[in-house]
């Protein structure tokens, strides 16, 4: 289970470059979607992915919304960073988070407030 201080975090982890840490909060057979991007299937997945493949070179997140109901989680806020490319990155983002009964995470899925077309 998760609280809404773990789940603050966990995006600190990812603020501030954290791989290694933030990997150990999922389970080993873990699946992450995220659009643009293949589900992510296990922890080398994720690693490699935060590591080389992530867009995003920096940033912060802004929690806004956090809603813990057991072994689920579902979190609103924005992002504002600049990309590997060295664009300026800002969106408001919503994901949806489940655990398994030792607390990690099992599934996320992201969502994005970005424009398609």
């Amino acid at each position: 289970m998760s609280t809404t201080t773990d789940i603050r975090h966990f995006y600190q982890l990812i603020d501030h470059d954290q791989v290694t840490e933030l990997v150990g909060l999922f389970a080993a057979d873990l699946c992450y979607h995220r659009p643009g991007f293949p589900p992510l299937i296990g922890r080398d997945q994720l690693r490699h992915f935060y590591e080389h493949d992530r867009p995003i070179r920096s940033g912060r997140h802004t929690l806004t919304g956090i809603v813990v109901d057991g072994a689920t989680a579902a979190v609103h806020g924005s992002f504002t960073g600049t990309l590997r490319d060295d664009r300026p990155a800002g969106h408001r983002f919503a994901d949806f988070f489940s655990y398994d009964d030792a607390g990690l995470i099992t599934r996320r899925d992201t969502f994005f407030f970005v424009p398609l077309v």
